[in-house]
């Protein structure tokens, strides 16, 4: 792969100097990966970045593997929708517009570009950030292909795509709730476990039934639609060993996928 661990002390970008930054991206060939996360609350059990965290995480891991470098993450994010963040009502959460996302991206992605990275992968951790970070990479691409870049690959991903059904069952053994009720829930609660235990407080977690909402949605939000915990479903059978399942399978996932991209 394009750099090894021989000639750079880190898998971050930004703890390098630039020359040892330039030298490992300028050719093209080295990957970055740019985590992308939010503020927003994890329940009364969690810290507010944990979309940031686990992304990072993620990103760190394949770039030790694959010779990548990791961006400085994305800490803020989309606005949390109701029926799969709680809600933006709630509070710590602290979000941004498409628009400002949208423009934020679509810079940060032209100026590695101008640095002369060609292979970009955005590591998601916030599912409402989903069709934002579309909208970012296109207008960065068109863009660029104004000003005769058409070489670029961008290559989007959420880690919890990767738990496959085997991962469910051993996860979930009384029924999986869904993708969008598991916010901070087993999933994430889990991964916090194996990954920062210092900041996971499961005393304080409640043990909420999964959430249930109408099959529409209604603006100003209606706040008795959220679960008093900010959770929408509990986390209470996570733990270390679901955590350290979750890290093995999404990290295994990712790195076949940007293998098979990046080569």
């Amino acid at each position: 792969m394009p750099r090894s661990a021989a000639k750079l002390s880190t898998a971050f970008a930004h703890e390098l100097t630039w020359p040892d930054y330039d030298a490992a991206v300028r050719t093209g060939q080295t990957p970055i990966l740019i985590p992308i996360g939010s503020m927003e609350q994890h329940g009364h059990h969690m810290p507010l970045h944990v979309d940031v965290l686990l992304p990072t995480e993620f990103a760190r891991r394949v770039a030790l593997e694959i010779g990548a470098l990791v961006a400085p993450p994305f800490t803020y994010g989309y606005k949390s929708h109701q029926k799969s963040g709680g809600g933006n009502h709630m509070p710590g959460t602290t979000s941004l517009d498409g628009a400002t996302l949208v423009a934020a991206l679509k810079d940060v992605i032209k100026e590695f570009a101008r640095h002369g990275a060609r292979k970009i992968c955005l590591v998601n951790g916030h599912f409402e950030n989903s069709w934002f970070i579309i909208e970012g990479i296109d207008l960065a691409l068109r863009e660029l292909r104004w000003d005769g870049v058409t070489d670029m690959k961008i290559v989007v991903l959420s880690y919890w795509d990767f738990v496959d059904k085997a991962a469910i069952a051993k996860l979930y053994p009384n029924g999986f709730p869904g993708w969008d009720l598991e916010h901070g829930g087993v999933l994430e609660t889990s991964l916090m476990l194996a990954l920062h235990p210092q900041l996971v407080h499961l005393d304080r977690a409640l043990d909420v039934a999964p959430a249930s909402f109408p099959p529409y949605d209604v603006y100003p939000v209606k706040p008795e639609w959220t679960p008093c915990s900010g959770t929408l479903s509990s986390p209470k059978e996570a733990s270390v060993e679901k955590g350290h399942i979750l890290l093995e399978v999404c990290t295994n996932g990712i790195l076949a996928a940007l293998r098979a991209e990046f080569g």
